[in-house]
């Protein structure tokens, strides 16, 4: 599995023949985005920061759109979304929080959750995480400290940061640094295997942005 992060909570997984894209930078956003075809496009709320789908299809191959709370399957890939809230850009929206199975491996992606405090049913339903996506720029999503509190309470083996450089969140990923006590150096992107997360317990790694 190839993990890249371009901005925001956009990130592409690749694994084999198969493309992921997160919340996609939609071309209505002032967040800079890019462009390449997806298999599947997981959009967590409804916001040009995250809702442009359009712009991870490639020619006549438009991707699986899971927009919303459910249970998916398509291309091999398991994926269960569950309602959260946010208040990304001034006005409640309704939040996806998604668990996707691939690889042998769990990722769960928070998207733009503003709210440490998960349903029964999610904390019951996310247990088990391998890669945590958490968001930690403030601003209508997580602060850095409720992030990493958040992050720690649900034993992900890694954690990456997102949403962090814009705004108020300028400070987001030193800070957040800070509360986890790590010093990561950025990487261009993380390869991963299953046998690479032994001994993992919350560890955070940082993706520089590409693009």
């Amino acid at each position: 599995m190839v993990i890249t992060y371009f901005g925001g909570e956009f990130f592409k997984v690749q694994f084999g023949d198969t493309i992921l894209a997160f919340n996609p930078i939609s071309k209505d956003s002032k967040l800079k985005s890019s462009r390449f075809g997806a298999d599947i496009a997981l959009i967590s709320a409804n916001h040009p920061d995250f809702n442009g789908s359009d712009l991870v299809t490639h020619g006549d191959n438009k991707p699986f759109v899971i927009f919303g709370p459910g249970e998916y399957e398509t291309k091999g890939v398991f994926i269960k979304g569950f309602h959260s809230e946010s208040k990304y850009g001034g006005e409640p929206l309704i939040n996806a929080i998604y668990t996707v199975s691939l690889e042998g491996m769990n990722l769960c992606f928070l998207g733009a959750l503003s709210t440490k405090d998960l349903s029964n049913e999610t904390n019951e339903a996310i247990d088990e995480i391998d890669v945590l996506f958490v968001p930690i720029g403030g601003d209508g999503v997580l602060t850095s400290a409720e992030a990493y509190k958040l992050a720690v309470s649900l034993e992900p083996k890694l954690i990456i940061p997102m949403h962090y450089g814009e705004g108020a969140g300028k400070d987001a990923l030193k800070t957040f640094l800070k509360e986890a006590g790590e010093t990561p150096a950025p990487q261009d992107k993380l390869t991963l295997k299953k046998k690479d997360l032994e001994g993992k317990e919350g560890d955070v790694v940082v993706l520089a942005a590409q693009g």
